[in-house]
């Protein structure tokens, strides 16, 4: 099966990639030339561990193809997903569709003969009934009767474990309005319906709802037991066994009850908002992912206000190393990431920002241009007042504390993430400070 693929970000890539190891011809497509010129040499856009190997792999057995020429694209596949992004607008939350109706009229003004159209990027419910709205228009002004249907697929890939993800799902959502549509996308999905994973089969707008109610819950676990932690600080209690204490409970589980900064990145944020606004378009505002964002953005800001009382209560003049600036361990993606809004935060305070991020630092230096990137942690700390542990990536689970000390102006660390014990800290001579212990 000939399949095509439009936006090569997160989600189109790692989809295409993914589809071309299950056997099937893929193209992968986007206007930006730079970055088809960059894909055909085998330079990966992003950093998502397992995806240059998949793409090279799939490339040189000649599965898959990358191009700026969607036209030709969508003339020779069955199956075109649409994965452009969906960012949220400014001035209401609500989610910004104009990639997805440039696609979609460029499909309506191309295709020749029956073609399933499938959303793959989050898209708000009713928007598979503007893509063909836009479909139809330009078939229209064309003087063409191309049949066509538009599905919903929505993508579950959480960033930096993309890969496991799409090859072993925890399920798979199909929503189509005809039996045709239903059974392509089923046999596109064979290699996984045949291994027994489960799968939703339903209509399209109750697979473009699945996606949002998902990531909404999901941040309301994280915005949950922060304000936990919150509470745990005042009146001495430990936010890891009371995660532990109701994650034991399998009605609940113990997934997303991690404590920190609050969460970040290009879905959880923009779906809680999207999600947001829809509910109250349609006057049924969703009080409870309001209030999930509500807490969220406080969160960032108390991190602020926690690291300023961890150093007196003063921060004008002081040098503080962070360590870890992407929005969650083994992706480089900064967008919403809480190390953004911290680090404004302190620099308006007087702080002068020592940083060191693993794979993020090129993508950082766009949205904070005003910070010292430094070679490694060790580098990050010299001279710093405080250490804060942003992110909870590997390399500083096992600092060597006693070589951070030595060239720290005091021993203070201010772990967001709780990866280290307080005991230990104590021990290696260090004032400590955590959420919610």
């Amino acid at each position: 099966m000939n399949i095509c693929v439009i936006g090569t970000g997160y989600v189109g890539l790692v989809t295409g990639a993914c589809f071309a190891e299950f056997g099937m011809r893929v193209t992968c497509v986007d206007k930006d030339r730079a970055k088809i010129a960059s894909l055909e040499r085998g330079a990966m856009p992003i950093y998502e561990p397992g995806l240059e190997t998949v793409v090279s792999r799939n490339v040189r057995e000649g599965r898959l193809s990358f191009t700026s020429d969607a036209a030709s694209a969508i003339r020779s596949s069955l199956v075109i997903f649409i994965a452009v992004q969906t960012p949220s607008r400014e001035s209401d939350g609500g989610t910004d569709l104009a990639a997805v109706e440039a696609v979609s009229r460029e499909i309506g003004r191309t295709i020749e003969e029956y073609k399933v159209i499938v959303t793959k990027s989050t898209v708000p419910v009713g928007t598979s009934d503007f893509v063909c709205g836009w479909i139809e228009d330009e078939l229209v002004k064309a003087g063409k009767k191309t049949r066509f249907s538009v599905a919903s697929n929505p993508e579950f890939l959480r960033e930096g474990a993309a890969i496991g993800d799409f090859m072993r799902p925890d399920r798979v959502v199909i929503g189509a309005a005809d039996e045709q549509a239903m059974a392509i996308l089923k046999d596109l999905y064979r290699p996984l319906y045949l291994n027994e994973t489960p799968f939703v089969l339903t209509n399209v707008p109750t697979a473009e709802l699945i996606k949002y109610a998902a990531n909404a819950f999901l941040a309301t676990k994280i915005s949950f037991i922060n304000e936990m932690a919150n509470y745990c600080e005042i009146v001495g209690g430990d936010v890891q066994a009371v995660a532990r204490g109701i994650g034991l409970d399998r009605r609940i589980g113990p997934k997303f009850l991690h404590a920190g900064p609050g969460f970040g990145g290009s879905c959880f944020p923009k779906d809680t908002r999207s999600a947001a606004y829809f509910g109250r378009a349609a006057g049924i505002p969703f009080e409870i992912i309001e209030s999930v964002i509500r807490v969220n953005e406080k969160q960032r800001l108390r991190m602020v206000d926690k690291i300023e009382k961890a150093l007196g209560g003063a921060l004008d003049g002081k040098t503080i190393a962070i360590l870890g600036l992407s929005f969650k361990p083994e992706t480089d993606d900064m967008r919403d990431a809480p190390s953004v809004d911290i680090l404004r935060g302190l620099i308006a305070r007087g702080v002068r920002v020592q940083a060191f991020d693993p794979v993020a630092m090129s993508r950082a230096k766009e949205v904070l241009p005003d910070i010292l990137y430094c070679e490694d942690s060790y580098d990050a700390c010299k001279g710093a007042d405080a250490v804060v542990l942003m992110t909870e990536w590997n390399c500083f689970r096992m600092l060597e504390l006693d070589r951070i000390k030595d060239q720290m102006r005091q021993p203070l660390m201010i772990d967001l993430r709780n990866v280290y014990l307080p005991s230990s800290l104590h021990e290696a001579g260090f004032d400590y400070v955590s959420v919610g212990r």
